[in-house]
């Protein structure tokens, strides 16, 4: 039996189309993001809390955890940081708790590239220093520190991905989201957070799921893998990109800074050579990344 938590969201919900191919499936979400009609009829869903919920029963029968839930928002870190810290920390814990108290020791979970926080280093390896700038890219952070020191002190076996901006058919935030929504509203104007000179790494969802695949293969106590494309795309572009998929031409109204938001790091490219040693390699730019996600949620919409 594989638990996966937050197996009705965006990620999770294709990493559980994934697995019940492989074994039994138990998704674990509070639908405050994710959707029930995301996931697999094939999969046993609860919907509980991990940060308030007793969830330890959830763990029962349990061989392996794929541990996604969070509260994926950058930008709600500013203004409701106990709400990352909730949804991302405490439910860490109480989980590892729980996987603790039932004798499961394997963890697979899903970190970001924020951590790095603004690296000087362009691609980032995972052994760069990690100074994150937002509450979620620290709450991140704290998560993998917690987990480590499961591995170290109880004896789990844990892989640590991060992630770059992960795209595709499903999501339900991020910029392309954003965009298409607000030429949804008004197709003669579109404000764009920041400069547009913000260039970050995008892979699909497709490829980041086949990465996390990849990575099992390896057999340390804890495994930690950057997960992205090896290009970059501006913000202007991915605007331009959805206005050419939508038939529109509106004006540009940048809000100005260089960066969209506060927490936000306007420069982004993971180095991706670990996973390449195991023999993964993104099918996708972020150029074509971009591109075919736009139009898998145009084609949800319409």
């Amino acid at each position: 039996m594989i638990l996966v938590t937050g197996g009705a969201g965006f990620i999770g919900s294709h990493l559980v189309d994934k697995l019940v191919e492989i074994d039994d499936v138990r998704v674990i979400d509070n639908l405050s993001s994710g959707k029930k009609e995301f996931v697999n009829e094939n999969a046993e869903l609860i919907i509980a809390d991990l940060a308030k919920d007793d969830i330890t029963t959830f763990l029962k029968n349990v061989d392996e955890v794929w541990h996604l839930a969070a509260n994926p928002d950058v930008r709600i870190g500013a203004e409701k940081p106990y709400e990352i810290y909730r949804n991302n920390v405490v439910a860490t814990f109480r989980l590892l708790e729980a996987m603790r108290e039932e004798g499961v020791k394997r963890i697979i979970f899903t970190s970001t590239s924020t951590v790095y926080g603004e690296a000087k280093l362009i691609p980032t390896p995972e052994d760069y220093p990690m100074h994150p700038i937002s509450v979620y890219g620290a709450s991140k952070l704290a998560c993998e520190a917690l987990i480590e020191s499961y591995c170290h002190t109880f004896g789990f076996v844990a892989y640590i991905y991060r992630f770059a901006n992960v795209i595709g058919k499903r999501s339900t935030h991020g910029v392309i989201y954003d965009f298409i929504r607000k030429l949804r509203a008004n197709p003669n104007e579109l404000e764009i957070l920041g400069n547009g000179e913000q260039n970050k790494s995008y892979v699909y969802i497709e490829d980041c799921i086949e990465a996390m695949f990849a990575g099992l293969k390896a057999s340390e106590s804890v495994n930690i893998f950057n997960i992205g494309s090896e290009d970059q795309v501006k913000v202007r572009r991915i605007a331009e990109i959805v206005c050419e998929e939508m038939n529109l031409n509106p004006r540009f109204k940048f809000t100005g800074g260089d960066r969209g938001w506060v927490g936000d790091v306007p420069v982004m490219l993971l180095s991706i050579e670990r996973l390449k040693k195991l023999g993964w390699r993104p099918k996708y730019n972020s150029e074509m990344a971009v591109r075919k996600a736009i139009r898998d949620l145009l084609n949800e919409q319409d």
